[in-house]
Order: structure tokens, then C-alpha cells, then sequence
């Protein structure tokens, strides 16, 4: 299956602290991707490396085939790539209409951007009762519903997603994911998701990736990362030996 985005062989450092090496994945068009990974693992910083927040020291980020690494954010948003952060990150003092409005930046087509944002409204309702209300005043769900909306504004082929189950309740989350599932079905968009939530993650995505200390530890169907003891154990919380981690960790042949 064709890969809309390609990494290889990405290094990524803060200073002389290498963050993420050597790091592949591929994410085929129209599927959901799930990277796993403990807190520091290095999947923020994959997503940002992706994206053009930060730059990569050596690798390559390919999208459509064309290598888009060390470039501009704006630049990357351009070439269809919504990024999602962790934290929403909405801009507090302007109204939900006016978020939605700085994700449509670039498109000239006005007709288009305002069925997008009509769409918006559709998949998220909270957000048209509260269209003219500020950003700020928003639950942590509306402004993730917001986060989302105004990634879809943008009238991208990929959007990746940073932890958006984050602070969320079990209930909002479950809403959330589904509201994902439908984007991804209903409009073909390909999603790369970052997720601690283990488990919602597993079940919404196609393909999944576990990092550890900033490589890729693992990658497998979905399918197949749910049936893997260590991924049963460490991840999912479900252990047949009654003692976490002491006899699984020694068993560890699936993993590279």
C-alpha cells in the first residue's frame, strides 16, 4: 500500500541531546497510524520533526513522496499536513468562528472554506452553539473539538494528532476518537495519531508503532500489537503472570 508519509532514518536533537534516532515509520494513505510510547519516549517530538516545528540533523521526512524535512511550518501546512498539537493550543481572545477562520489561511476558494466550516459544525454541534464565544471560555473538550476543527479547516490529506485524549474524560474521550474514525471515513483524511491511551488508540487505529527512549521498538497491525504479551502487559495493563513485567521482560522476542 502507497505510503502518503515516509520517515527515515530521522535524528532529531535538543541541543547536543539526541531526542528521536534513527526512526522509520510509513503511513499509508487513508489509514490511522498510533504511535505508543512512554511519557519522553520521543513522540512529540517525532510529530513536531514531521511538521516543520523542529528540524531534523539528519533523515528524511517524505510526503507524496517529496522530502519536506527542515521545512517552515507553513510551508509543510501547505503541502497538506495539519498539525494538531498536544494542549490544543487555541488562541484564547478570539471567538471559535475566528480559530476556525486561521485554519482556512491560504485558501482562496471562500465557497469551499465555508462548507469546511459548516462540516466543523456538524461533526462538533457543541462548537456552533459557542461559535461567536472566545476560544478561552471553552471546556478542555470543546477546545480539543476546536484543536481538531481548525486542523480540518486547512482542507488537509493528513493530519496528525498529539495526545487529544489528554485531560479528557473516559465519556469525551470515546467522542472524540469516534468523531476521528468519521473524518477518516467520511473524508479520506489519513491520520497519524500520538496517544498514551493505549487501548482507545489500538482500537481506533489500523497500524501501530511503539517508541522507546526515541527509536521504534516495535511496529504491527493493530491487531496483532493487541494479542503481544508485552504490549498486553505494559501497555494495556493485562498480565497473565501476576507480577508485572518480572518474567514477560525476559521474553521480549517480538520486539527488535
Amino acid at each position: 500500500m502507497t505510503a502518503l508519509l515516509s520517515t527515515r532514518n530521522v535524528e532529531t536533537y535538543y541541543g547536543p541531546i539526541m531526542a528521536i534516532g534513527g526512526v522509520s515509520i510509513d503511513v499509508p494513505e487513508g489509514k490511522i497510524v498510533c504511535v505508543l510510547g512512554a511519557n519522553g519516549a520521543g513522540k512529540t517530538t517525532l510529530l513536531k520533526t514531521i511538521s516543520g516545528a523542529i528540524d531534523c540533523r539528519k533523515g528524511q521526512v517524505l510526503f507524496r513522496g517529496e522530502e519536506v524535512q527542515n521545512r517552515n511550518p507553513d510551508a509543510v501546512a501547505a503541502c497538506g499536513i495539519a498539525h494538531v498539537p498536544e494542549g490544543r493550543e487555541v488562541f484564547p481572545f478570539m471567538s471559535v468562528e475566528e480559530n476556525l477562520i486561521v485554519g482556512a489561511w491560504g485558501r482562496s476558494d471562500k465557497d469551499a472554506v465555508a462548507r469546511d466550516m459548516e462540516a466543523v459544525y456538524q461533526y462538533f454541534p457543541d462548537l456552533a452553539t459557542k461559535r461567536h464565544d472566545m476560544a478561552g471560555f471553552l471546556s478542555g473538550g470543546q477546545q480539543q473539538m476546536l484543536a481538531i476543527g481548525r486542523g480540518l479547516m486547512g482542507d488537509a490529506s493528513l493530519m496528525i494528532l498529539d495526545e487529544p485524549s489528554l485531560g479528557l474524560s473516559p465519556l469525551l474521550t470515546q467522542m472524540i476518537f469516534g468523531i476521528v474514525r468519521r473524518i477518516n471515513r467520511e473524508r479520506g483524511i489519513t491520520i497519524l495519531l500520538v496517544e498514551q491511551n493505549a487501548v482507545a488508540a489500538l482500537d481506533l487505529a489500523d497500524h501501530g508503532y511503539v517508541m522507546e527512549v526515541g527509536r521504534i521498538v516495535m511496529d504491527a497491525p493493530t491487531s496483532e500489537l493487541r494479542e503481544s504479551d508485552d504490549i498486553r502487559e505494559f501497555y494495556l495493563g493485562k498480565s497473565d503472570e501476576g507480577i508485572r513485567g518480572e518474567k514477560r521482560w525476559k521474553k521480549r522476542k517480538t520486539w527488535r
